[in-house]
């Protein structure tokens, strides 16, 4: 069974308090739907072609399917409404090539 994988770059970000509060919930969802984290930050990123240096989230899961699950879950429902307009993302959902 191929992964799943969340893949997001935040383009900005106007209140980290928000930010804060909704990593502590996303975290915590991604983990009840049997995922984990392996990329968090901004700091050490190096753009390019049309690339640009954005903070970016990625998250793996054991399949497509509970990452599509998990992004619709209560949990993750619950961290997206404390993000409200604190981010302006480009949050995709993808499938590994194994």
């Amino acid at each position: 069974m191929k992964k799943g994988y969340w893949v997001v770059a935040y383009r900005s970000i106007s209140n980290e308090s928000a930010l804060a509060e909704y990593g502590k919930l996303a975290v915590a969802a991604i983990h009840a739907g049997g995922g984990k984290i392996i990329i968090r930050g901004g700091a050490a990123i190096e753009p390019h072609e049309s690339g640009l240096k954005q903070r970016v989230v990625v998250a793996e899961f054991e399949s497509f399917e509970k990452a599509v699950a998990t992004y619709n879950s209560a949990a993750y429902e619950a961290a997206r409404k404390v993000l409200g307009s604190a981010a302006e993302r480009d949050f995709r959902i993808v499938e590994g090539v194994e």
